[in-house]
């Protein structure tokens, strides 16, 4: 098998493309977290206070959003391709989904800029989670609605370009990359209806004052069904390239197909019925749905921990293979000088982290202790700042190659980025963690309260602001070193001696998963059961307390005025009397 570029050439731009876009949102992304952060632990302030909030969305929806889905569809449609062995169906439909995505990024970051001109009127500093009661201009949400809509067009052209590849191998499994990518599109679907319909139904018509007023907590609630559910279509991506990318480059071969699928399946069924979680501190909400969320949250635990030994067994076949030795010996065996090998390690013992983290997010009575507090800002950037961010980066110095046909830069600038950026995270998490057990509030721009310290057994905030800014620091010179090798890569020579474009072959293959592991409308049917079961009260009830447009049922003056000039002119004209 050749080098990715040679052997789909039209969708090597597609994938190009994708890469470029999440590397740019990266990229300004990552400067406006040094700007954060350094304003924050009062280091150096370069704006107000209420300019801070402005540069959270944007670094917020930049990062969060925009670098991890772009990112997202170009691994994916490689993925697709090279494991049907097929180009997709439609080039002028693939490009016509990455251009909407494309649209949307720019109309959402548009009225978010505006905040930084006071003369102008529009506004978008309502931080990424953006729903009501705070109220962003109209074009924030058509472009986010615009850019969703892209995403849900790339996975109906995968799709599309599975089942040609179905009809033509009837009797054939589905390839396990594109097992992962159908899995995942079909937990977007389900989960990415909630975020929809807040915008469609309520912010949408809110902002353009269509409706009067919007029932908050409702519109709170569709979107942590989507807000938590969306970590996972970030991770699951991650979790690809760990089974695809990390057995192969150890040495060795995936230790097991049949669970990857069992993983992938899971996530699909279990990720989208927990959102509940992130509103424990909800007064609307009863207790008893709260605490049949917290237990929905803890079964997530198994995907994972299947993951980990999965990922770590064949990690260490690899080892064993290049003459790795004994129970821990063989750690030393692995390719430790490559930064594809280390920066998804590393990013797979910060997941690790971060899981335990998560724990006291998902427990209840514990959530209380630091749900408003810097722990939470800590625990996210474990998360897609790191198993999420760090994977993609490492990951990347495989696929730009793959996909320009020039060779990497500078492996050795690689390896120092990977590892500048697991230092960097290790001290500004590990602070923010630290910060929050303190009571250190977030989503503030000065944390700092007059009169009052912060002070307990764990270290005073001027020490652990001294990490956060180190770690912020340490992270964006990450970020330059890691754009530098992109783009010198992409503008160096072509080579004709790249690796082939291949991934790890398995130990235990498709073959011996279980048939029913296959049946996507099975799963797909179970996953909208749970959510049915895990939504339809809470809903029902925040309804019954506020209506579904807030106390009074909602007015709609526009809607309203518009009826009564109708009926005045029809009596005028005569129409009706």
């Amino acid at each position: 098998m050749s080098a990715y570029v040679d052997q789909f050439p039209a969708e090597a731009r597609i994938v190009r493309a994708a890469f470029w876009s999440s590397f740019i949102a990266l990229g300004v992304g990552g400067l406006l977290g040094l700007v954060q952060v350094l304003h924050r632990t009062d280091v150096v302030r370069f704006m107000s206070g209420a300019d801070y909030y402005t540069v959270l969305t944007l670094h917020g929806v930049l990062l969060a959003i925009t670098f991890t889905i772009f990112f997202l569809v170009g691994i994916f449609t490689w993925a697709i391709t090279t494991s049907l062995d097929r180009g997709l169906e439609n080039l002028r439909f693939t490009w016509l989904w990455y251009g909407l995505m494309s649209v949307g990024t720019v109309l959402a970051a548009i009225p978010i800029l505006a905040g930084f001109v006071g003369s102008v009127d529009m506004s978008a500093s309502v931080l990424f989670t953006f729903y009501a009661p705070m109220q962003a201009h109209p074009l924030f949400y058509l472009g986010l609605t615009i850019f969703v809509v892209g995403t849900w067009l790339a996975g109906a052209d995968w799709f599309r370009t599975w089942l040609v590849w179905k009809r033509e191998h009837p009797d054939e499994r589905i390839p396990l990359p594109t097992f992962m990518v159908l899995t995942t599109m079909l937990f977007w679907y389900l989960s990415s209806l909630g975020v929809a319909l807040s915008i469609l139904l309520f912010l949408l018509p809110w902002s353009l004052g269509i409706w009067e007023q919007v029932n908050a907590l409702l519109t709170r609630t569709l979107f942590w069904y989507f807000g938590h559910a969306v970590v996972y279509f970030w991770l699951m991506p991650a979790y690809m390239m760990w089974y695809l990318m990390l057995p192969k480059i150890s040495g060795g071969k995936l230790f097991s197909d049949p669970l990857a699928r069992v993983v992938f399946v899971l996530f699909l069924i279990l990720s989208t019925p927990t959102g509940i979680h992130h509103q424990y501190l909800d007064p609307g909400i009863a207790e008893g749905f709260k605490f049949i969320v917290m237990t929905n949250t803890f079964f997530l635990l198994l995907p994972s921990l299947l993951t980990a030994f999965t990922v770590v067994a064949s990690m260490e076949h690899g080892a064993r293979q290049r003459g790795g030795t004994g129970y821990f010996g063989w750690l030393k065996a692995l390719p430790w000088r490559d930064p594809i090998f280390t920066g998804m390690a590393l990013a797979g013992l910060m997941f690790a982290a971060a899981g335990f983290s998560g724990m006291i997010n998902a427990g209840m009575n514990i959530n209380y202790l630091v749900h408003n507090t810097f722990w939470v800002v800590g625990h996210f950037h474990l998360t897609v700042g790191t198993a999420v961010a760090l994977t993609f980066m490492a990951a990347s110095y495989w696929f730009i190659p793959q996909v320009t046909g020039k060779r990497l830069w500078n492996k050795s600038v690689a390896l120092w980025q990977v590892l500048l950026w697991f230092v960097g995270m290790t001290f500004m998490s590990n602070a923010m963690h630290r910060a929050g057990l303190l009571g250190v509030p977030r989503r503030t721009a000065e944390p700092q309260y007059a009169g009052f310290e912060f002070e307990a057994g764990l270290g005073s905030v001027a020490e652990l602001d001294a990490q956060i800014a180190l770690g912020g620091t340490l992270l964006f010179v990450s970020v330059v070193l890691f754009l530098a090798n992109v783009v010198m890569t992409a503008v160096g020579d072509r080579i004709d001696d790249l690796p082939d474009n291949e991934y790890a072959d398995t130990l235990s293959g498709a073959d011996d998963a279980p048939l029913v592991l296959d049946n996507l409308k099975l799963w797909t049917a179970i996953a909208v059961v749970l959510v049915i079961l895990a939504y339809t009260l809470p809903l029902l009830s925040i309804i019954d307390r506020g209506g579904v447009f807030g106390p009074g049922g909602g007015a709609f003056p526009m809607v309203a005025e518009s009826l009564r000039l109708v009926v005045v002119a029809a009596v005028d004209a005569g129409v009706i009397g």
